[in-house]
């Protein structure tokens, strides 16, 4: 028997994460088939791309059949969705092409290589952002941190899936990551054998710096703590949610609460300013980046 899903709009808001969570609640049954449908949805943000991508190979891996109705796709959505190269990973024939979108990426392995090119040269690389090459090496070496701990300690059995998009009008550049392991709460619990520990302050403890459940390098240092300090000092947006939790990092504050919905993975949206008056150099580290 098919399962129908119903795609709504969705933006970044913390009822659009929510309205997201509720399409993976819906197929945590045993589904043979799963159909999605989009006559309700009017805009989709990369981080509903890069989810929704996800969902559906997690579907797949389950031993489900996954359909997307493109006939109930309104024609704004589409031309988004074959510009980012999504209908073209789920066999639409359509070839993605260069535009305002950072493709849609799926990565079932860590490729280290492909990776940061992706980060550097598709999200940061096309001049929508003006920042020193010091400063980008930082940025991207953050953000392999997000994918690095999804691949070594997400547990996630699909991979990491990613999507970006830079929106003129708005004077913004986003990048949203997915994985579909354990979540990040569930990991430090494990980490600290303390089962009970809240999601929310699960996820302040891996945000503060020198914190980490990886051996070798220490993930608080380079990684998420300078991606804190960017974020605050240019303006920028950090949201991070997994399980019932979420982090919410701006030029203003740091907060983490706990969410009605729940996720078992892990979702991470980032935004950042494109206007070039914004942007702090101090922040550039003595030391070397990764990349």
């Amino acid at each position: 028997m098919s399962l129908i899903v119903t795609v709504p709009t969705i933006n970044d808001k913390a009822k659009d994460f929510d309205r997201l969570f509720q399409l993976w609640t819906q197929v945590q049954e045993n589904t043979k088939e799963v159909i999605f449908d989009f006559s309700q949805c009017f805009f989709l943000r990369q981080n509903a791309v890069a989810f929704l991508g996800g969902l559906a190979r997690l579907i797949e891996s389950r031993g489900g059949k996954v359909i997307f109705d493109w006939d109930t796709v309104k024609n704004h959505v589409r031309m988004n969705l074959k510009q980012n190269g999504f209908m073209y990973a789920f066999n639409s024939g359509e070839e993605p092409w260069q535009g305002n979108s950072i493709p849609y990426r799926e990565d079932r392995y860590q490729d280290i290589d492909g990776l940061t090119h992706y980060l550097a040269e598709q999200w940061l690389g096309k001049d929508w952002v003006h920042i020193s090459d010091l400063l980008r090496s930082v940025i991207v070496s953050t953000a392999w941190e997000i994918y690095a701990n999804a691949f070594e300690h997400g547990r996630t059995e699909i991979g990491v899936f990613s999507c970006g998009q830079h929106y003129p009008n708005l004077g913004e550049l986003k990048l949203s990551v997915v994985d579909f392991g354990v979540g990040i709460p569930q990991n430090v619990r494990d980490f600290q054998k303390n089962p009970n520990l809240p999601a929310d302050q699960a996820l302040q403890w891996a945000f503060q710096k020198g914190t980490t459940t990886r051996g070798g390098r220490v993930t608080g240092g380079i990684g998420l703590d300078y991606l804190k300090q960017f974020v605050h000092i240019n303006k920028g947006k950090l949201q991070i949610l997994s399980n019932d939790g979420c982090a919410t990092i701006d030029k203003q504050q740091e907060v983490y609460e706990k969410r009605p919905s729940f996720f078992g993975g892990t979702l991470v949206n980032i935004t950042l300013l494109c206007d070039e008056s914004y942007y702090a150099l101090e922040l550039e580290p003595d030391d070397e980046p990764l990349f």
